[in-house]
């Protein structure tokens, strides 16, 4: 699957010390790094051309901020609370989003890796062109999603829930699980591997002797 890389102008990065987000406030061509931020509470911040390594925030509330042109190195955004946001050309490097809330948000062009996303939440998000490439993304929480063209690559997807989601098109056949949370109706469609079909045989009705 094609994604678009972020258009990222490396050149033009200032490095810009925060210590705090405001709303409404725009970030752009900035080089965010070494820096740890807790109880933010703020909502509809942008950031274009942006570099965010080695940044750690928790117990914050970032909803619908935007990310467009964007890359993440070594950050931490576990159980941020980061609804309704909207992701155009971004990239997760090696980052923790466990038990991160991405309810509603919209992801394009976006891809995922190396990165540990137990628990993380997308109920109701859009995801278009987004791949994960070998991510730990246990416990996860697909259900209800619009998918369109999305990639999973070595990645471990056990407890993962899709209940909801069409699931046609999505190839699971080389990531790692012993259960999914969905309905038949919702695999419909989708590639598995050989050995995990015995996985699926409850939703069927079988007994496997």
């Amino acid at each position: 699957m094609k994604i678009e890389k972020p258009k990222l102008q490396l050149q033009l990065l200032e490095a810009e010390p925060i210590y705090s987000l405001d709303s409404k406030t725009e970030y752009k061509d900035k080089l965010i790094e070494n820096v740890t931020l807790d109880m933010l509470e703020a909502s509809k911040v942008s950031f274009e051309n942006v570099v965010f390594r080695h940044v750690t925030i928790f117990e914050s509330s970032l909803e619908q901020c935007e990310f467009t042109d964007v890359r993440f190195e070594h950050c931490d955004f576990s159980n941020v609370n980061l609804q309704n946001s909207f992701m155009h050309r971004t990239e997760w490097q090696n980052c923790k989003l466990v038990g991160t809330d991405f309810t509603s948000s919209r992801w394009q062009n976006v891809h995922v890796t190396q990165s540990i996303g137990d628990y993380s939440n997308f109920r109701f998000a859009h995801l278009k062109q987004v791949e994960y490439t070998d991510c730990s993304l246990i416990g996860a929480d697909f259900a209800y999603l619009k998918l369109q063209k999305i990639a999973f690559a070595a990645c471990k997807l056990d407890q993962v829930a899709f209940t909801g989601t069409v699931m046609k098109g999505l190839d699971l056949s080389d990531s790692e699980f012993d259960a999914l949370v969905l309905t038949m109706e919702d695999l419909a469609g989708c590639a598995i591997a050989p050995h995990q079909a015995a996985t699926f045989a409850g939703l069927m009705g079988l007994i496997i002797k």
